[in-house]
């Protein structure tokens, strides 16, 4: 994106003339700008899972409501237990979060209330009962017994 906004900045030369090309510039430079400031100068120098738990950091505010589609998606379980104390943290500032999820790590915040979907109307249900929890507890005791059905 940074790169883009440097490209659009360039390509302004060729649109406008006289004042139209600082002001168009400035906006793509000023945006870039501001990238680099909230993000730093090479969000690519990260893994991926990295550069998206940089992205959570540097958005939540305190007394936050965000709504997450599947957040692990980019990030190991190492990054995973990251981003679960990046979320303590912003509870504790009064922010509330509502995370449509699959992974067990991310169910596991204490204190989560977990609502199933696999019934109308969805009902709450304890982390143990949950077939993700379960399934990822029996793979991860005994891997054999799933693979060798492949």
């Amino acid at each position: 994106m940074s790169q883009e906004l440097e490209e659009e900045a360039l390509e302004y030369e060729q649109k406008f003339t006289g004042y139209g090309i600082q002001l168009a510039k400035q906006s793509a430079l000023g945006q870039k700008a501001g990238l680099t400031q909230k993000y730093g100068d090479n969000l690519d120098a990260n893994s991926h899972g990295e550069s998206f738990l940089k992205l959570f950091q540097a958005r939540f505010v305190p007394g936050g409501l965000y709504l997450l589609d599947e957040p692990e998606a980019p990030l190991s379980p190492l990054r995973q237990l990251a981003f679960l104390s990046l979320l303590k943290e912003m509870v504790n500032q009064d922010s509330q979060f509502i995370i449509v999820t699959h992974s067990p790590i991310i169910m596991a915040f204490p204190e989560a209330s977990i609502l199933s979907f696999d019934s109308s109307p969805p009902k709450e249900v304890a982390y143990d009962e949950l077939e993700h929890v379960s399934l990822t507890k029996a793979f991860l005791n005994n891997p054999q017994s799933f693979l060798r059905h492949l």
